[in-house]
């Protein structure tokens, strides 16, 4: 057992890790080591935790620890990258679950009953606030998880009169914490936090259910801010110091992210976060004219001939795990004189930074890894684009089409190269559900397949 000096300590020290965690994973070259600040300091938070003064249980604290590990790596080497975000979303989903637990069991913990005046006001407050939160991200992140896995259509539900009964649930939910402090101490407070807690579960729901594909990668984001500040929440119902500053770092930390990705998508964050509200539903519209396909050989062909060459990875990349051959292609192209870039859309895939971690594993070298911003104003100048299993984020009807529900949204402008090669297992739409104008461009042709089969066939053909 260690002295509460040496707890609070401990705290500081893991918190200032968990700082400099952040600060790591805010570029490729640092993420690993931002990684292992974080494993540090959350093994140190842990430890602090588990000794510090009062606490029991130990065995059944350390058989949960031991199970809850051993989940954790079985869980960590089975899922692909490609996973990774409806990982992430289950596990929002678990924050939110504890928050819920741990502010039902505040409430009856005899010692909170010792509370008086004040203090136990302010202590009820945070106990129906934390539940508020846990509900919503634990209803809206299992949403989230059924929508990446495709359990759950990744178009928006909507009804008349949606926003309507948003703002009547909202409104509800203050009168009942109003009510819930006035009858503290009768039974009816607990059935006022079971009504409430139901009013929230569904509006996490509602909240997530109402939102599109094409905003999916905000709604994960959000869902991370979400589960930060419900920890915040549970560290204030249990009094414990990390756990409020850790919780605020993740939630201050996933706003900021979802702020700068709505930025980068043209969209209105209080808009994307409340569910779509005051959002008018759009379908886009019906493209006609003839699409051009090609073959291996020929884009091997027009690799071989192009001085520059663009390559725009998207979720197809992932899914065929075709990032290796793409760095055995970039090394053939490199080592022929050619200058070779990658173009990354903020949201591309299904998480912030997923092209990013997919290329750095496949050592793709950092300097060739550009963001959207930097190459669209150069690819006027590029000899061919490859479109690796992207479509939205290539998609000129974010910027010609205002009927189209990805208007507005800034995006590749690949269509502006002299070449633009799009690998694709077929014509289907892509995660926001509206078909891509690049397809039918008269300097577009598309090559039909798995991509990772495709970039191999394309490897084989190039210097022969």
């Amino acid at each position: 057992m260690i002295t509460s000096n040496i707890q609070i300590a401990s705290y500081l020290l893991a918190s200032i890790l968990f700082i400099l965690s952040l600060s790591g994973l805010s570029s490729q070259e640092t993420a690993k080591r931002g990684v292992l600040f974080g494993i540090i300091g959350m093994t140190i938070a842990i430890l602090a935790t588990v000794f510090g003064e009062n606490v029991q249980g130990y065995t059944y604290i350390i058989v949960a620890i031991i199970i809850a590990s051993i989940i954790g790596v079985l869980v960590a080497r089975k899922v692909e990258m490609t996973a990774m975000p409806q990982l992430i979303a289950i596990l929002h989903s678990f924050v939110g679950l504890a928050a819920v637990l741990v502010g039902f069991g505040s409430f009856i913990d005899p010692e909170v009953a010792k509370l008086q005046g004040a203090e136990m006001i302010i202590h009820m407050v945070e106990v129906y606030i934390g539940i508020f939160i846990g509900a919503i991200t634990f209803t809206g992140s299992v949403i989230a998880w059924g929508k990446l896995t495709g359990k759950i259509s990744g178009k928006p539900f909507v009804f008349k009169g949606k926003d309507a009964l948003n703002v009547v649930l909202f409104i509800a939910t203050i009168v009942l914490g109003v009510l819930f402090i006035q009858n503290l101490g009768s039974p009816m407070a607990m059935n006022i936090l079971y009504i409430m807690t139901a009013i929230a579960a569904f509006f996490g729901i509602m909240m997530v259910m109402a939102i599109g594909g094409a905003d999916m990668p905000v709604v994960i984001s959000m869902l991370n801010s979400l589960s930060g500040w419900t920890a915040s929440a549970a560290g204030f119902m249990l009094g414990n110091d990390l756990l409020i500053v850790t919780g605020a770092l993740v939630g201050s930390s996933g706003a900021i992210l979802s702020i700068i990705m709505c930025e980068a998508m043209n969209r209105p964050f209080f808009s994307v976060i409340l569910g779509g509200f005051g959002q008018e539903i759009k379908t886009g519209k019906k493209i006609e004219g003839t699409v051009k396909s090609t073959t291996h050989e020929i884009v091997a062909e027009m690799l071989t001939e192009a001085e520059s060459v663009l390559i725009v990875p998207g979720y197809g990349m992932a899914v065929s795990k075709a990032q290796h051959p793409v760095h055995d292609m970039v090394e053939k192209l490199r080592a022929q004189g050619k200058k070779i870039t990658f173009g990354i859309h903020p949201v591309a895939g299904r998480l912030p930074g997923h092209m990013n971690v997919l290329l750095a594993e496949a050592n793709v070298p950092y300097d060739i890894v550009l963001e959207m911003d930097e190459v669209n104003p150069t690819i006027d100048q590029i000899d061919v684009v490859l479109v690796i299993g992207a479509n939205d984020t290539v998609n000129p009807g974010a910027l010609e089409d205002e009927d189209s529900p990805i208007y507005g949204m800034p995006v590749v402008e690949v269509w502006r190269a002299k070449q633009v090669i799009v690998m694709k297992r077929s014509m289907a739409v892509g995660y926001a559900g509206v078909e891509n104008p690049l397809f039918y461009k008269d300097n577009t042709s598309l090559l039909y397949g798995d991509a990772k089969d495709s970039v191999d066939k394309i490897n084989s053909n190039i210097n022969r």
